[in-house]
């Protein structure tokens, strides 16, 4: 299985590139934007894959981040979520405000994305929520806050700051890392000052490191 292709970026389609490692074209179906972002033409690139083989097609899926690689095969294991409809949802909604919009039930959000309605909406945020151990995570959010509480006397709005670190950690939750992975990169960060859409970016650069 490719876990990623390095090489150099030979075309520019509609819905896919080619990259040439030693002599061979490898053809990556990507977003648009995933696409625009790549890199220009003769650059040497990097594309996180997806290998899909089915009887009737073999197809590799490229990403610029590891992190649009989970919510891509994350979308892959809802009911009814194909590739080109997992593909068309990465160009118009980034990783973290995906997964802000699964955890946080926000179906207009999901549904203003072409292609997604109402009912796959529910059902996106239904299957994905469902892998969220929910209780073990309230847990270890409330455990962080008393732990920072007790160090920084600046965390007088305890409450509000744990539903907004509790829709962060669940959101990158979402997104395939685990709680222990989360529960580290957040000692470090700073949930007064941060946004819940903040929290998520700038924990998602820190487990991507």
């Amino acid at each position: 299985m490719l876990a990623y292709i390095k090489g150099k970026l030979e075309m520019k389609m509609t819905g896919y590139v080619v990259i040439d490692v030693g002599g061979l074209g490898y053809k990556v179906f990507m977003s648009e934007v995933g696409i625009e972002n790549l890199g220009n033409i003769g650059d040497t690139v990097k594309v996180h894959t997806y290998y899909r083989v089915r009887e009737d097609d073999i197809s590799i899926y490229g990403f610029n981040t590891l992190e649009e690689l989970k919510m891509f095969e994350l979308l892959l294991g809802v009911s009814g979520v194909g590739a080109r409809t997992a593909l068309t949802m990465l160009a118009t909604c980034s990783p973290s405000e995906f997964a802000l919009a699964v955890v946080s039930e926000d179906v207009k959000a999901l549904t203003s994305i072409p292609g997604i309605g109402p009912k796959s909406a529910k059902r996106i945020i239904l299957e994905l929520k469902d892998k969220i151990k929910k209780e073990q995570e309230v847990e270890a959010i409330r455990e962080q806050i008393d732990k920072k509480q007790k160090d920084d006397n600046k965390f007088n709005e305890a409450i509000e700051i744990r539903e907004k670190v509790n829709e962060a950690m669940a959101a990158l939750q979402v997104l395939g890392y685990n709680k222990k992975e989360i529960e580290k990169v957040f000692e470090k960060l700073d949930y007064k000052e941060l946004s819940t859409e903040e929290l998520i970016r700038k924990g998602l650069s820190l487990l991507s490191r």
